[in-house]
């Protein structure tokens, strides 16, 4: 979603001049910009960069059950039972997103099949998505 993509994106400038500081601070102000050429330290900032940007899914999910661009289109993650999503699914989900989207979007179009109408991320996590009533 739009709304979401330009918070990550804010998200990630920062951890980009948080990372560009802390190598500032350790290599001196001339290496800070160099290219990495460690493999191990180019995996290790990616996967950082990737547990950052699922914070800010984990921490809507469990504050109110929306992100940004979710509340713009009424959406909201819960359980069946209509609780928010524990923690521990939050992460999980987070994980298993991108696997649901990288063999050609299956598990997202997974959805679209009666009667559960869940993405294949969503029936691993126990969780659902739902549209919220409208308010006047």
């Amino acid at each position: 979603m739009v709304y979401d993509a330009f918070l990550l994106l804010a998200i990630s400038a920062g951890y980009g001049a948080v990372l560009l500081t802390l190598r500032a601070i350790t290599a001196g102000i001339d290496e800070a910009a160099a290219v990495y050429s460690s493999l191990l330290l180019k995996c290790a900032i990616l996967s950082g960069w990737y547990v950052v940007l699922s914070a800010y899914y984990v921490i809507c999910w469990r504050k109110q059950g929306q992100t940004l661009g979710m509340k713009a289109w009424r959406l909201r993650l819960q359980q069946p039972d209509g609780a928010l999503a524990t923690p521990t699914q939050c992460w999980k989900r987070c994980l298993a997103a991108p696997l649901s989207l990288s063999f050609l979007g299956i598990g997202y179009l997974w959805c679209l099949l009666p009667p559960v109408n869940q993405c294949l991320h969503d029936r691993y996590t126990g969780t659902e998505v739902i549209v919220l009533p409208k308010t006047n």
